[in-house]
């Protein structure tokens, strides 16, 4: 237990330092005056302070305001030791944060008995301290592997997406990776930012419960093919939102809401404005521009600038406006990733033709 003492008259410092001395576990920390004290921080540790009332300069109740303006040394103890009486000085020092008194002369045996019951208290404290930092960390812990069970799941529901139509997955992944550029450029907090990547990939969960024949066709659907995939929203909402996982609730809200339109002409709810998640606004805009700039079974892959010009003319009808300022200052972001997802596509492709080189040979 480091102590601090301050005192201008070098025989009472000598007298408290060997007073500390004889306390258990103790260490004296003596500065003869308050200016060596203060260019000392914030670097000096000490878990006690003994400080003289009466110094030259600055008088202990000055130096002590001076020593908590640093965060580290708010909840130190602190006893002043003065020869004046007067509830006057006791109380200034009361009201700086004065937990103990001691008067001068320094009586040895009251010396001991005082400050050994301080010692005890920073003790407790610092245990408590200790304690509470523990228990911090293994929240963090808890809250971390809670996490990467959760991100598993979405994982592992992403894959099953995959194996009923494999374009599924990469368009997943593209859309989660846009909406999180969106998200960051809407100025929302990191974390929200990062929930909505990590949830977005279920935005089309519910194509799950599709007929191969609505799901898989090669051309336009009919009226009432249309009408049946529209349902996939309801449908991953359910699947997801009757967990107790907030992130899988995100997801839920985000299957739910990413058809409909900021007027109110979407599906399924006809939501209007900010009546729509601020997820399932951001997904939608991410979603439709990944659909019209890939390839699709009833049409080919639109441009990069012409998805742009129309993403940016739907403002205020299809899209909430400001996702679509955000999208708008995300899109270098967005072509990187969208450069980045080619290569990787281009890379797999190179890794199927070689093995299947490897199978003939």
């Amino acid at each position: 237990m480091r102590i601090l003492l301050v005192d201008d008259n070098s025989t009472n410092l000598k007298l408290l330092t060997k007073l500390v001395g004889k306390l258990d576990h103790c260490e004296a920390l003596p500065f003869a005056s308050p200016d060596s004290v203060l260019s000392a921080l914030p670097e000096l540790d000490f878990d006690i302070a003994i400080i003289d009332y009466q110094m030259p300069v600055y008088n202990g109740v000055e130096l002590y305001t001076e020593i908590v303006r640093f965060e580290k040394y708010a909840n130190v103890p602190v006893i002043f030791v003065t020869a004046d009486k007067d509830m006057t000085t006791r109380m200034a020092a009361l009201n700086a944060g004065a937990i103990d008194f001691l008067t001068k002369p320094v009586n040895p045996v009251e010396f001991q008995a005082r400050v050994q019951n301080i010692v005890s208290l920073a003790r407790a404290r610092r245990q408590l301290a200790d304690q509470a930092e523990w228990l911090r960390r293994e929240v963090e812990r808890a809250v971390g592997e809670l996490r990467e069970r959760e991100q598993e799941i979405i994982h592992r529901l992403t894959l099953a997406a995959e194996y009923k139509d494999p374009e599924t997955a990469r368009h997943t992944l593209r859309v989660a990776a846009y909406s999180e550029a969106i998200a960051i450029e809407l100025g929302l907090p990191s974390h929200v930012c990062h929930d909505i990547r990590l949830a977005a990939p279920m935005h089309d969960i519910g194509k799950v419960a599709m007929p191969d024949t609505v799901l898989l066709k090669q051309g336009r659907l009919t009226e009432a093919e249309y009408r049946q995939m529209q349902s996939h929203a309801e449908i991953g909402s359910d699947i997801l939102g009757r967990s107790r996982s907030s992130l899988l609730q995100l997801a839920s809200e985000i299957a739910a809401s990413h058809h409909e339109r900021w007027d109110g002409q979407g599906y399924p709810n006809r939501l209007v404005g900010t009546a729509i998640p601020i997820s399932g606004r951001i997904v939608c805009v991410a979603d439709n521009f990944d659909a019209l700039t890939t390839e699709r079974p009833y049409k080919p892959a639109w441009s990069f600038e012409r998805t742009v010009e129309h993403i940016l003319g739907r403002a205020g009808t299809q899209f909430d406006p400001d996702c679509v300022a955000a999208f708008e200052r995300a899109l270098p972001r967005i072509q990187a990733i969208m450069e980045q997802d080619r290569r990787e596509q281009m890379e797999e492709a190179d890794k199927a033709v070689a093995s299947a080189n490897e199978r003939v040979a």
